[in-house]
């Protein structure tokens, strides 16, 4: 039971993006289109669970005064293998993601979940907690990127929601994602309160 509310406090009670506030950089830049957002969620969500499972069995290990430089190198390992990985098999995405990917290296949300939760707990509980704060991110990134897309294109997933014609293209702009982002977490806000 434990470990079911480890993993389901990221998807809204905790939600890294709408709740907690973490990781803004790639929430604002990379969430143009739905497609974006879960490919950056699915790739932090991998770092996540890896990085807190690892974590966690080295935990005592570690000493006090090396213990952040030694989170950011398990990190930056599973980091390079998503850029690997997705510049392999994905190159539009990688190539659409670009420096976002490096840079969940230093990802509030990894290192945050590292230090507070996975250097503190067992190993299934660190990767059920992983779990949920990465599921909770890809949602809140998709779900951003969705709106924005919708909005700005007409579209969701590249699929043709409303004619060509339509589109607001403040919403493919940075200040679409602070307006849409705001709104988001207002709903969520209220969702939490009820």
């Amino acid at each position: 039971m434990s470990q079911l509310k480890n993993f389901t406090k990221g998807l809204l009670k905790e939600n890294p993006v709408f709740v907690l506030l973490l990781g803004m950089c790639p929430t604002l830049g990379v969430t143009t289109t739905a497609v974006n957002g879960l490919g950056m969620g699915l790739a932090t969500t991998f770092v996540l669970v890896m990085s807190n499972m690892v974590v966690s069995i080295v935990k005592n290990g570690i000493p006090d005064k090396v213990r952040i430089p030694a989170f950011i190198v398990i990190i930056a390992s599973f980091v390079t293998v998503v850029e690997l990985t997705m510049q392999a098999y994905l190159p539009s995405l990688f190539d659409s993601l670009g420096l976002f990917i490096p840079l969940i290296v230093v990802n509030c949300v990894v290192l945050g979940r590292a230090e507070a939760f996975a250097s503190k707990n067992k190993i299934g509980a660190s990767i059920m907690d992983g779990l949920g704060m990465g599921i909770g991110f890809t949602l809140a990134l998709t779900v951003l990127g969705a709106v924005r897309e919708l909005l700005g294109a007409g579209e969701i997933f590249g699929l043709s929601i409303f004619d060509g014609s339509y589109g607001m293209l403040v919403f493919i702009l940075p200040p679409g994602a602070f307006i849409v982002l705001g709104y988001l977490i207002l709903i969520v806000n209220r969702l939490n309160k009820a």
